[in-house]
């Protein structure tokens, strides 16, 4: 089976993370393209209503896991805007950089090694928003291989990424005490005055000599104009390199304490992802290196699952996927050119670790 049509048949197949028939659909599809290619139909998984493949193939322990994923950020109708296609060597479509072809290149890869012994595909639907009802099957299915290899997009230039940044997400919310903001405004505790005090005391958590970053995002306070707030509420979010710093920020963060007398702060959220350093992935660059000469590595803000499979202590590679770029973006593009090699790198690969 030719790999371009098949990444069409995937990015035409639209796979919004919030859309469970969507989401649905799109794991058929998947299953039939990877079915076809395997020579075994998958198991279908589904965890709160979004549906999860998974082919485990040879009767051999466990070796290497590949891991992707088949829901997307773009909603159902971009694919009119955005249709799928190849055009001066360069394909296009929702979806194809993050990570339809990653899929597709998964399927061509194993099929090309013939019967693997010791070979899982995992396949998920709902990377996209955190991996809320896949983090499990994740881990569970990691720990069981000696390595994972991960076909998310390339980092810049076809770089794999040997490290990402490990994320958490927080709400710190500001209780407070109402009062009419003209009548009587010393009568009550403001919760905005606290936010303010909050965001700041946030912001000063991040640390440029290590690559924490920590940002106050979505802001809420207040109910009416003339109200003194009594609540009010922000989101926060963190990136570390390392787990030190993931820890460190997380106690600080549950460590703040109101400023106003009167007040009380609430701090919920905590880490979701660990960091993949470069421990747990820098053997397995090598080993890929030295069957394809001139790759180059990257270290990365955004989390992927194989955060997941490096926390849980299993040596993961990412970044095997297409070479291109624009992830979650109008531009978003795979270089046709890099299909078939980096396709040929990631069977080497499996090869070698079985």
């Amino acid at each position: 089976m030719n790999l371009i049509d098949d990444i069409g048949r995937l990015v035409s197949c639209e796979s919004p993370s919030t859309d469970l028939a969507a989401v649905a659909r799109s794991a058929e599809v998947t299953a039939e393209v990877g079915s076809a290619l395997l020579g075994a139909e998958p198991e279908r998984i589904v965890l709160d209503g979004r549906t999860h493949l998974r082919w485990r193939l040879g009767s051999g322990p466990r070796k290497v896991l590949l891991l992707g994923h088949h829901d997307t950020v773009w909603p159902i109708g971009t694919l009119e805007r955005i249709p799928f296609g190849v055009e001066d060597g360069v394909l296009r479509g929702p979806g194809c950089f993050d990570m339809k072809t990653g899929v597709a290149m998964i399927f061509h890869a194993v099929a090309a090694l013939g019967s693997p012994d010791g070979v899982t595909v995992l396949i998920t639907g709902d990377e996209e928003i955190g991996s809320p009802s896949s983090r499990g099957l994740i881990e569970s299915e990691a720990v069981e291989h000696a390595a994972v290899l991960v076909t998310e997009g390339s980092a810049d230039g076809g770089a794999l990424k040997t490290e990402r940044k490990g994320t958490s997400m927080y709400e710190v919310t500001l209780h407070g005490r109402a009062s009419h903001a003209g009548l009587e405004p010393e009568r009550g505790v403001n919760a905005t005055i606290e936010a303010a005090h909050q965001v700041l005391a946030v912001a000063r958590l991040a640390d440029a000599g290590t690559g924490t970053t920590v940002v106050p995002t979505v802001l809420s306070s207040g109910t009416t104009t003339n109200t003194v707030p009594a609540q009010g509420r922000f989101m926060v979010d963190v990136r570390v390199r390392t787990t030190a710093e993931q820890l460190r920020v997380d106690e600080d963060i549950k460590a703040l304490r109101p400023v106003l007398d009167g007040s009380k702060v609430e701090v919920t959220g905590g880490p979701n992802r660990a960091p993949l350093e470069l421990s747990a992935s820098s053997a397995l660059f090598d080993l890929a290196s030295g069957l394809l000469p001139g790759l180059t590595q990257a270290a990365v803000g955004g989390a992927s699952d194989g955060n997941f499979t490096a926390g849980v202590g299993v040596p993961t590679l990412d970044g095997l996927g297409a070479v291109g770029g624009g992830a979650h973006a109008e531009s978003e593009h795979v270089l046709v050119s890099e299909l078939v090699p980096r396709t040929e790198l990631l069977a080497a690969l499996v090869r070698e670790l079985t």
